[in-house]
């Protein structure tokens, strides 16, 4: 495996990575807070965390993987090259297991809170059911093919696919309430740091590489950033200017009481 050709580039690099790892796993804080201080989930779309949970479990079994197994490893190289670097780092397999919990804390926090009329979508369910049994599928043909890269690379595929589409029915939600209350901005400003600092940290090494296989060769770290900055940019706008007038109009006074508590 190729080496660093800088230091000053190296501790950039892990810089960079490592304020990526606080912002993501800190963006998770505020709505689990949000939640605990309403003692309410009314305004949190449940699709959106059940999406969300398949979604870091299987990026979480693809950083694992690629990070500690040297068979794993051994066919990365041989597909991109021995003088390639991993472009797994420990803080995307921290990031991981962080957020694996934190989303789970958050379905709990569904399950015992106030909910009002809201419910987990049949569309939803449908979609994780699916997944994880064409997961299934994937890993009994890996087995007998002992294509572990591709079987990673299965799961990174999903966790793009679930990264596109939990987002959309919080959005949706969003603007058939004409409102974001419930739903925390604070979250949403630290994932879009988080986003912006990861490829900040695919750069950095890309540049000292002297190559961009990092970009395409963990294509769903790649994507998963763009796609969550893409809809962190929604969210603010529809926090921001179009239902910025309504939330203080009509936003009842424990919810402004926690709103403002998290962008303190």
């Amino acid at each position: 495996m190729a080496g660093w050709n800088s230091f000053p580039l190296k501790i950039t690099y892990e810089v960079f990575g490592w304020i990526a790892f606080v912002s993501w796993s800190m963006s998770f804080y505020p709505q689990v807070i949000l939640n605990f201080r309403r003692k309410s989930v009314v305004g949190l779309n449940f699709d959106f965390v059940v999406l969300n949970l398949t979604k870091h479990s299987s990026y979480l079994i693809y950083n694992a993987s690629l990070y500690f197994s040297s068979a794993i490893q051994k066919q990365y190289f041989d597909k991109y090259g021995e003088k390639q670097m991993i472009p797994v780092a420990a803080n995307d397999v921290a990031f991981s297991i962080h957020a694996v919990l934190l989303t789970a804390i958050t379905l709990f926090q569904i399950a015992i809170y106030q909910r009002g009329h809201q419910n987990v979508s049949k569309i939803a369910l449908a979609i994780v059911c699916i997944v994880w049994i064409a997961a299934a599928v994937c890993l009994f043909v890996a087995l007998h093919r002992h294509s572990w890269l591709w079987l990673i690379s299965v799961f990174n595929s999903i966790q793009i696919c679930m990264t596109v589409i939990k987002y959309i029915p919080q959005a949706v939600m969003n603007f058939m309430r004409k409102s974001t209350d419930g739903f925390s901005i604070v979250n949403i400003l630290l994932d879009f740091l988080g986003g912006m600092t990861n490829y900040a940290q695919m750069t950095t090494q890309s540049i000292d590489q002297h190559s961009w296989v990092n970009f395409y060769g963990n294509i769903g770290k790649t994507m998963l950033s763009l796609v969550s900055v893409l809809f962190d940019l929604v969210f603010m706008f529809q926090h921001h200017f179009l239902y910025s007038d309504k939330r203080k109009k009509h936003t009842s006074p424990e919810i402004n009481t926690s709103l403002h508590s998290q962008n303190v």
